[in-house]
C-alpha cells in the first residue's frame, strides 16, 4: 500500500511544480545577442514620480497618474498583460504578497499596475483585473487596485522616471525586462524596490508602512533580478526561475511522502501496541 502511495506520490511532482505557475508556454524564440544588456533596474531612490502622466483605467475612462497618489502609498508594477511568461510570474507574486497581508488595496495603499506596452488597451487590463480580483478574494480591493494602459509618451515618462529599462526583441516579437516592483510614497517619491518574482509579505509590509511616513529606503541587491531573464544566447528563461517551480513542487511531494510514512508508523504502532499483546497472551 505505501509503495503504491509513494509511486503516485511521485507521478504528481511534475503536476504540483506545474500548478504553482499556472500552464507553461513554449519558450521563446532564439533572441537578439545582447539584448539582456539593455534592460534592468535604476533605483531612482527620493526621486519624484511624474503624477501628471494620463493613462486610461480598465474601464477605458481617461484618468492622471496622481488621482491615486494623495493619500496613501503606492504599490506600482509595470507589465504588459500579454507576456508569455515573466509578467504574469511577477503579478502572481505579487497578488500572493497581498493575501497574505492583513492590509487591504484601497484602505491602507494603492495598488497600480501599469502597461508599458502602447499597443494595450482597456480590454486586456480589464481581463487581468478580473483574474487577479477572483483571485484575491477580497471585493473592497476592487477600488484600490488599478490596471492602466496608456500612450507611448506617458508610458516612456514613466518608466525613465522609476528606472525601468526594456527592450523590443524584434526577433522573437517580445520585449524583454527585468522584473519587480516599487512603493512609492503618498507624495509620488520612489522609496522602495522589491526585486524578483516573489515578494516577501514582511518586506512588503515594512516598505508600506515606511513610505506611508515618507521614509525612503536605502537601495537593495538585485542579484535576483537577472535569475528571472531569458538567456539572450539560447531564447529561453533562465534555468533558475524553472528550477525553483520545480523545487517547490518536490517539496510539496516530500511533505506528502512523510505525511504517508507518519501514518503509516503510527498504524503499525498501534497494531503491536498493548492492547495486542494482552490479546496474544490470552489466547496461549
Amino acid at each position: 500500500m505505501i509503495r503504491r502511495l509513494l509511486t503516485v506520490a511521485l507521478l504528481l511532482a511534475p503536476g504540483l511544480a506545474a500548478a504553482q505557475m499556472g500552464p507553461v508556454p513554449p519558450p521563446p524564440r532564439q533572441a537578439t545577442p545582447g539584448v539582456l544588456q539593455e534592460i534592468g533596474f535604476d533605483q531612482k531612490l527620493g526621486d519624484a514620480i511624474p503624477l501628471d502622466l494620463a493613462f486610461k483605467d480598465e474601464t477605458g475612462r481617461d484618468v492622471r497618474l496622481g488621482e491615486y497618489f494623495g493619500k496613501r502609498p503606492v504599490v506600482l508594477s509595470l507589465v504588459y498583460y500579454q507576456c508569455p511568461m515573466l509578467c504574469t510570474i511577477s503579478l502572481n507574486g505579487l497578488a500572493g504578497a497581498l493575501e497574505v497581508l492583513s492590509f487591504v488595496p484601497g484602505q491602507e495603499f494603492e495598488v497600480v499596475t501599469v502597461s508599458f506596452d502602447p499597443r494595450e488597451g482597456p480590454v486586456l487590463a480589464a481581463a487581468k483585473k478580473k483574474a487577479y480580483l477572483t483571485r484575491y478574494k477580497r471585493p473592497e480591493a476592487h477600488g484600490g487596485w488599478h490596471f492602466l494602459t496608456g500612450p507611448k509618451e506617458s508610458v516612456d515618462r514613466l518608466t525613465k522616471a522609476v528606472g525601468f529599462r526594456y527592450v523590443w526583441d524584434e526577433q522573437t516579437k517580445q520585449f524583454a525586462h527585468p522584473a519587480g516592483i516599487l512603493v512609492a510614497t503618498p507624495e509620488g517619491r520612489i522609496a522602495s524596490y522589491l526585486f524578483g518574482v516573489e515578494y516577501s509579505p514582511k518586506d512588503l509590509r515594512l516598505a508600506l508602512v515606511e513610505a506611508a511616513g515618507g521614509k525612503i529606503g536605502n537601495p537593495v541587491d538585485q542579484i535576483l533580478l537577472y535569475c528571472y531573464q531569458y538567456d539572450p544566447q539560447t531564447g529561453r528563461y533562465s534555468a533558475q526561475v524553472l528550477n525553483l517551480v520545480r523545487m517547490g513542487g518536490l517539496v510539496t511531494v516530500a511533505a506528502l511522502v512523510g505525511f504517508i510514512l507518519t501514518a503509516s508508523r503510527r498504524r503499525r504502532s498501534g497494531a503491536v501496541g498493548p492492547g495486542a499483546g494482552r490479546s496474544g497472551d490470552q489466547t496461549e
